[in-house]
């Protein structure tokens, strides 16, 4: 919701302080922050070792809630609305007088200036001005003191303070309502210890100002009462309309917020790190590769998940020691076992996930543990109809000995395949989520227009098509991917072929891993936030009579760093790619590009290509051809145009 917008609530939404809680300081506005502020006593394993080392917990355990509270922007923290709605629905609500003044509306809140940094200036920013040469375990004390540096600048400034909804909502969406935004006069002071070090005084300021319109005045001086009007200082944002101070001050608080955001991991200072400026320059390289397209939209917002699904079991860990109020018994023991290693599996698949950078596609994993089933022990095969009522007229065409099987649920028609099998689909909107566990090999095909077939994927899984078998056949029908991150389909091993298929991809293309092999023809790719087709090195792809076309559809202002388009060669070694009479257009990078490591020349020198057409001629064909046979790339009556980049590339990586 941006500035200057307001939003109205029902009254009944209100949440209101109950006269035996006024005189209680609030911890809710972050969830897990009394937590952080509780330890445990004599208990008989180190339940809050699991998070930090004794020698964090002396001297860091205020600093922890500071941490929680920036782990959590105002957007994020209210994972589960309805667990807080639930707490507070016993709470008298507090009516809205009629003649109640409505809120202004906010004023602008200071643009970020890290946002136009480019990448060097970051990383010039961060590693040489303001960490500098500390270490892992000294991040915390430097990033305080270069805040409170820039803060002595002005010790009074207008702000808007930006909270969880749950601070002042019984019930709330979190859609429409994000965060509410208070217009508050911010007053700073030196911080006497290390738990004060990201707080700051502040009082509603004149005129009443924020993103809810009908919000209670009184309401709103009741909760800052409740809070001793202290509130994280990273959730105050500096408006507009003031001096070039303010401005410094704006940076200043973003650059910490960035700082805790994306750069910070809480694991730093447990393990020996020689160079710590080293590893945030990595992180920062991370998240521009993110933010300028080098690494697919749905990829990125994986890692993105991951990171948060961290922080959050790591703050679910931390409120649940402190609700152990005596020693822990034997059950409560093992759960904060559990939680812990939770952690340090999210915490391993991060650091693989840094160390591999997510480099076009990120670390993938195997999707498909079932095991293969072969075929059955009697050696007949079975055709699946699925359809709501099977006809005479659906099963016309089958021989009269064809044994069959009638369902309603593609799914389920999937767990019943041996290899041999069959599947014939009738025109409707299917779902399976056994699409991603396929390791027999069968047939599964469309009857109909394939615009009317339509399979969509779950919004809610990593993975849509992923096959592992032999040879598996898709013919005849639409998939429409929708929130999965993986390719529209990945052929992991064996061999898969497409045949008369439509594929809207909503995230990365095609994928043909290392030693697997894909045959498409006469089949539409579009919309993949990436290349249509990926080939990993050592894979094998056939491609005849296909449109492939409006790939490399990220999301992001800087689309000029990203080359990816229709087709995407990784080589070392050369997978072996075949084109026959494919249409590759409109695609944001290049139609085909052919990724190298840069230290690898026995492709050609990107120059060489390119060295006749710099006194305005054609390039070599010659030279074009010797690449493509190097690279075991077929390419024959292919029509390749209006790819933005251009038609073919070498890219060095």
């Amino acid at each position: 919701m941006a500035s200057g917008s307001k939003a109205s609530v029902p009254a009944d939404s209100f949440r209101t302080i109950s006269p035996d809680r006024r005189g209680e300081k609030a911890t809710s506005a972050v969830p897990g922050d009394a937590a952080a502020a509780t330890t445990l006593k004599g208990t008989a394993i180190p339940v809050r070792s699991v998070v930090a080392s004794p020698r964090q917990v002396k001297g860091k355990a205020g600093r922890e809630t500071a941490r929680l509270r920036l782990q959590h922007l105002p957007a994020a923290q209210a994972e589960h609305p309805g667990e807080a709605a639930a707490a507070e629905e016993e709470e008298p609500l507090l009516p809205v007088p009629e003649d109640e003044e409505e809120a202004q509306p906010l004023p602008p809140v200071c643009v970020s200036r890290m946002r136009g940094m480019w990448r060097d200036e970051k990383v010039s920013l961060y590693c040489d001005e303001v960490l500098q040469d500390c270490k892992a375990e000294d991040a915390d004390e430097v990033m305080g003191k270069y805040l409170s540096e820039k803060l002595k600048l002005k010790d009074q400034w207008l702000g808007v303070w930006k909270t969880n909804p749950s601070v002042f909502f019984v019930k709330y969406e979190e859609a429409s309502i994000p965060f509410v935004g208070i217009l508050v006069e911010v007053t700073c002071e030196p911080y006497q210890d290390s738990s004060s070090r990201f707080k700051v005084t502040v009082s509603v300021a004149e005129p009443f100002s924020s993103n809810i319109a009908n919000i209670p005045r009184d309401l709103v001086d009741e909760i800052l009462e409740e809070l001793e009007h202290s509130v994280p200082l990273l959730e105050v944002y500096p408006v507009e309309g003031q001096d070039t101070d303010i401005h410094d001050i704006a940076l200043a608080l973003e650059v910490v917020r960035f700082f805790y955001d994306f750069l910070w991991r809480d694991w730093d200072d447990e393990e020996s790190c020689e160079n710590y400026t080293a590893l945030i320059e990595e992180r920062i390289n991370l998240w521009c590769d993110i933010q300028d397209g080098t690494i697919p939209g749905p990829i990125a917002q994986r890692f993105k998940k991951t990171l948060e699904k961290y922080k959050n079991k790591r703050v679910e860990l931390i409120e649940y020691q402190s609700n152990i109020k005596e020693d822990p018994s034997a059950a409560e023991a093992v759960e904060c076992w559990k939680k812990y290693y939770e952690i340090v599996m999210l915490c391993g698949l991060l650091k693989m996930w840094e160390d591999l950078r997510l480099r076009v596609h990120g670390p993938f994993f195997p999707r498909i543990l079932r095991r293969r089933k072969g075929k059955r022990e009697f050696g007949k095969t079975i055709t699946h109809i699925v359809a709501k009522v099977m006809t005479t007229e659906m099963i016309k065409d089958l021989s009269s000995d064809t044994l069959l099987q009638q369902h309603d649920d593609l799914d389920l028609a999937l767990d019943n395949c041996y290899s041999g099998d069959t599947v014939i689909i009738f025109p409707g909107e299917y779902q399976a989520a056994n699409l991603a566990l396929l390791t027999d090999d069968i047939i599964i095909k469309g009857v109909g227009k394939r615009e009317e077939i339509m399979i969509t994927s779950e919004p809610s899984r990593d993975s849509f098509v992923v096959s592992k078998a032999d040879n598996v056949k898709l013919m005849h029908l639409s998939l429409i991917q929708q929130g999965t991150v993986d390719g529209i389909v990945v052929v992991e091993s064996g061999h898969m072929t497409l045949e008369n298929c439509i594929l809207k991809c909503e995230g990365t293309g095609v994928c043909v891993l290392t030693g697997a092999a894909l045959t498409i023809t006469d089949s539409e790719i579009t919309g993949a936030q990436g290349a249509g087709v990926e080939l990993y090195p050592g894979s094998i792809a056939i491609l005849e009579r296909n449109e492939i076309h409006h790939c490399n559809n990220l999301r992001t202002s800087d689309s000029s760093k990203s080359t990816l388009g229709g087709v995407n060669m990784k080589v070392l070694p050369a997978p072996k790619l075949k084109m026959t009479n494919n249409h590759i257009y409109s695609n944001k990078g290049y139609g085909v590009s052919i990724l190298q490591p840069m230290e690898q020349f026995f492709i050609v020198a990107e120059e060489a290509l390119n060295k006749r057409a710099s006194s305005g001629d054609k390039k070599d064909d010659k030279m074009l051809f010797k690449v493509m046979q190097n690279l075991n790339l077929e390419m024959n009556n292919n029509k390749i145009e209006a790819n933005v980049k251009g038609d073919i590339r070498i890219v060095t990586s």
